[in-house]
């Protein structure tokens, strides 16, 4: 698995914005209102995209040659270099809402302790599946 990707991608510009194409990524579509917006859309969907493929075991394909992208009017071929490394460790991490049942009174006790409940089920389930802290 690669950390680093460049892929071209077409811009397509119109009186309503910028919309964004990824040849040879199936799904991989976004647009932006300005070219900052743009580029930084262009980014962030191909590091989601990317990471999609990842944790589905797609295979990744190679990044289309610029020479063979063929552009209509008003479109233009942009570079956009992604390192995934980061992005895989902010997925890996990131906070994922779980909803639990417990009892009333039980919920009540721990209110009245200002219990975190979130640090204490996470500190339970490292204890549970012995995964050092």
């Amino acid at each position: 698995m690669k950390d680093v990707y460049i892929y071209p991608a077409i811009f397509t510009y119109a009186d309503d914005g910028i919309s964004i194409e990824f040849p040879g990524l199936e799904g991989a579509y976004t647009c932006g209102d300005t070219e900052e917006e743009a580029l930084y859309m262009a980014k962030d969907c191909l590091e989601l995209h990317l990471y999609g493929m990842e944790e589905d075991g797609e295979t990744i394909p190679e990044a289309l040659k610029i020479r063979d992208i063929k552009l209509g009017e008003d479109q233009s071929v942009v570079m956009v270099r992604v390192n995934m490394k980061p992005v895989r460790d902010e997925m890996q991490n990131k906070a994922v809402k779980k909803t639990l049942t417990i009892p009333k009174w039980l919920n009540d006790a721990a209110l009245k302790q200002h219990i975190n409940f979130s640090a204490l089920l996470k500190s339970a389930l490292m204890d549970e599946l012995e995964i050092n802290h």
